[in-house]
């Protein structure tokens, strides 16, 4: 039986209302004799709709919104995608995606690419971080025709098939004709890879796809090599995924017959998924990172380590999703996705988070954990005894509602403030990493990327440039609220040019030296 679990959950809800006219209704040919089944009363009320509304309609859209309302009626994590959803949702979890390979913001109605992916095709046609696409094949990317759904279609592509870009290079107006032949282009789950400090690596998991078994192997093999005695596994953020390869990842961990998961279905009853002998990471002391964000396969691996006292769990509540979906395709090529069981930790504690008020409580849940104070102090979260669970070490873990970690590290509100979202918003940011990489980029590059995090600072001239970028995206002057993120803007100036100038392995070093998170997780396991 093939599972899944969504990596990010489809979560929409359908509000379906009706005006009622009182008159004479005749009635459509149909059978009433009383023994109308469910299916045929569907059937029937969409035929009398697509032959006597008043105004026309598109049936296949009606009956689209209708499967998605009964399976979401079920629960938030059940639902139908279209055929262009279900591919969209699948390159992820397939490791590639077919097309020219970059990654783009869309700023003032204008495609930015933000990075070329190493060995894609636009990189092999000279495609450079900074470029603006302002056409493909002669239709414009430019104002209104700047959207995700119009960029994407006129990008994405059959691997081998050409397209023919019209580039605008940072600093010139000349339009530059580019010819790319689409390929395919790899999605990789480990972010980063590197030896955070002498013995301790680090490794951050985007999502658990096909590929990203043997991504992290390769990684973890890498940083072995380089020394790397303990790990730090950062799951912050990433929503899941494949259930069998939260299993693999999970298995290199355990020793064999220790329980990694089971689940419970009304068909399928009671499955039970142990370790096996093949663990390369047995021994390695691990601490695992877990956010708000980190849902699904991610709280299955968590919930493995916790429960069998492996390693240390360090951050914040995850996000609750005990949940097993299976996909069934459908030969138009949408699907829909079914829950089928919930999954239990070895403890026996189920981590789905309460979802009977429907879904637009569910969607609530994030904002009522900040307002209630939980994201910033621990002692604001409360379990009641019932859900009380012990490791076989004597360790009380809870169920309920996501994993809480062994430590917890609150969130960091200090700095915020409404201009610093308006900055965000704007891509201010990334306006000024793609002005600095044109100015200084190449000098860095020279001097190496350890160079760069150990010396860089970022200069009253920097700070000059930046205010002269913010104004001219028409954020609103706020003195207040520029001093008050002060320190904030310059932390997200320094750490946002690293990706920029060398791709992503660049960013998380660099933002890792000031994360509270990550201190924490280095400090647990050099204390053991």
């Amino acid at each position: 039986m093939n599972r899944l679990t969504p990596w990010i959950p489809f979560i929409c809800g359908i509000c379906l209302g009706a005006g009622i006219l009182l008159g004479t209704f005749v009635a459509p040919s149909m059978p009433d004799n009383g023994s109308m089944n469910s299916y045929d009363k569907i059937k029937a009320v969409l035929g009398y709709v697509e032959q006597n509304y008043v105004d026309t309609v598109n049936t296949t859209e009606l009956v689209d919104l209708s499967i998605q309302e009964i399976l979401q009626h079920l629960d938030p994590h059940s639902g139908y995608f279209t055929p262009a959803e279900v591919i969209e949702m699948n390159e992820p979890m397939q490791g590639n995606f077919q097309g020219v390979g970059v990654e783009y913001n869309i700023i003032q109605d204008t495609v930015v690419v933000v990075n070329v992916i190493r060995g894609g095709p636009a990189e092999t046609a000279g495609v450079l971080t900074g470029d603006r696409l302002v056409a493909a094949d002669g239709s414009s990317l430019v104002g209104d025709s700047a959207t995700e759904k119009i960029v994407k279609r006129k990008l994405r592509g059959t691997s081998g098939s050409p397209v023919n870009v019209s580039v605008v290079r940072r600093g010139t107006q000349a339009v530059k004709q580019v010819k790319i032949i689409r390929g395919s282009v790899p999605i990789y789950s480990v972010e980063a890879a590197y030896m955070i400090e002498p013995g301790v690596g680090y490794i951050r998991l985007t999502r658990f796809a096909e590929t990203s078994t043997a991504e992290f192997l390769k990684a973890a093999d890498t940083l072995r090599q380089q020394g790397m005695t303990k790990l730090i596994f950062d799951l912050r953020g990433n929503g899941g995924g494949l259930l069998e390869t939260a299993v693999d990842i999970s298995d290199e961990f355990l020793t064999e017959g220790q329980m990694i998961v089971y689940t419970k279905g009304r068909v399928d009853g009671e499955e039970k998924i142990m370790a096996t002998k093949k663990g390369s990471l047995e021994k390695m002391p691990v601490a695992v990172l877990i956010d708000e964000n980190s849902a699904s396969a991610s709280e299955i691996v968590a919930g493995a380590i916790q429960d069998n006292d492996r390693g240390i769990i360090i951050g914040r509540r995850s996000f609750g999703k005990g949940l097993v979906q299976e996909q069934k395709n459908l030969s138009d090529g949408s699907a829909f996705r079914l829950t089928i069981a919930r999954y239990y930790t070895p403890t026996g504690r189920s981590i789905q988070k309460p979802y009977g008020k429907g879904i637009r409580d569910y969607e609530q849940d994030e904002m009522r954990r900040f307002k209630s104070g939980e994201l910033l102090h621990a002692d604001s979260i409360h379990f009641p005894d019932s859900l009380k669970f012990k490791t076989p070490k004597g360790k009380v873990v809870y169920g309920g509602g996501g994993i809480m970690p062994d430590i917890f590290v609150p969130l960091d509100t200090s700095g915020n403030s409404q201009y610093l979202n308006d900055l965000y918003y704007h891509d201010v940011f990334t306006l000024w990493s793609l002005e600095f990489n044109q100015a200084e980029g190449q000098q860095w590059q020279k001097a190496g990327y350890d160079t760069f995090r150990s010396d860089f600072v970022i200069t009253e001239k920097h700070v000059s440039d930046f205010n002269r970028i913010t104004v001219s995206t028409g954020v609103k002057s706020d003195p207040a609220g520029q001093r008050q993120s002060d320190k904030l803007i310059r932390r997200y100036m320094k750490f946002i040019i690293p990706r920029v100038v060398f791709g992503d392995i660049g960013y998380f070093p660099a933002w890792n030296d000031e994360d509270t998170v990550v201190q924490a997780a280095a400090d647990a396991l050099n204390a053991k």
